[in-house]
């Protein structure tokens, strides 16, 4: 019986390292023929055994919104950067707070968020969010002219290495974030211009697609629009 369970654990680890990419449990189960399937909870449990066999390693077998994938500690990613000569990307300050309150305030419109930071949202913010797949659309507010509401997606969570939202920071800790710019090395890049006479947008939300799938992640759940006009500045995570 042992065999098995380590045979199992062997190809769930090479899958795993294959793939480039997360695999859920119905994704891993799917590898073997239908009549040799091995269980969930099977499946789970040798999962569970390598994040063990991983401990105090280089890499980790992380489980994020999408599944379960093999990355590099953080601890090490500074010598590990260097393997590449293009710099990872700068995001400025605009489109981190941006993205910060769609996470907190979902669903929200472009007016919601305009509202809440005081200034002109750059179109070329809600592109670069949207092209990189970090929010989607998700409704349209039933008022005059209908504006989009936005969400986080599945990506999102998995490129700031999270399970789902509740492992977001609380904003009490966000606030106390003073340094964060200087950290992240942050650009202000975007450009932005004051709002004049800005009034909070109406609150009535339109129902969502109604036959959405049912396995799709706690990102892709719209949460009940909460404003908070007290909130000025809002910054994500750091990147994994």
């Amino acid at each position: 019986m042992s065999s098995d369970i380590n045979e199992l654990k062997n190809i769930l680890e090479g899958a795993l390292l294959a793939a480039g990419r997360p695999l859920n449990v119905d994704q891993l189960g799917a590898l073997f023929e239908e009549d040799h399937r091995p269980t969930r909870a099977d499946i789970k449990t040798s999962l569970g055994t390598l994040q063990e066999d991983y401990q105090g390693r280089g890499i980790e077998l992380a489980e994020v919104a999408s599944g379960y994938r093999f990355q590099v500690r953080e601890a090490y990613s500074p010598w590990v950067s260097k393997l590449w000569e293009e710099k990872p990307p700068r995001y400025s300050r605009a489109m981190l707070e941006t993205l910060s309150l769609v996470a907190y305030r979902q669903p929200i419109t472009r007016g919601d968020i305009e509202s809440i930071r005081g200034v002109a949202v750059s179109s070329h913010i809600m592109k670069s969010l949207l092209e990189r797949d970090w929010v989607r659309i998700v409704g349209h507010r039933d008022v005059p002219g209908r504006p989009a509401m936005f969400a986080t997606t599945r990506a999102f969570l998995d490129y700031f290495n999270l399970k789902n939202l509740d492992e977001l920071p609380p904003l009490a800790d966000i606030r106390e974030l003073g340094k964060i710019n200087e950290e992240l090395e942050l650009e202000n890049t975007d450009s932005e211009r004051p709002l004049e006479n800005d009034k909070p947008a109406a609150s009535t939300v339109e129902p969502l697609d109604p036959g959405r799938d049912e396995g799709e992640s706690v990102a892709n759940e719209v949460l009940e629009p909460s404003f908070d006009p007290d909130v000025e500045s809002l910054e994500t995570p750091s990147e994994a």
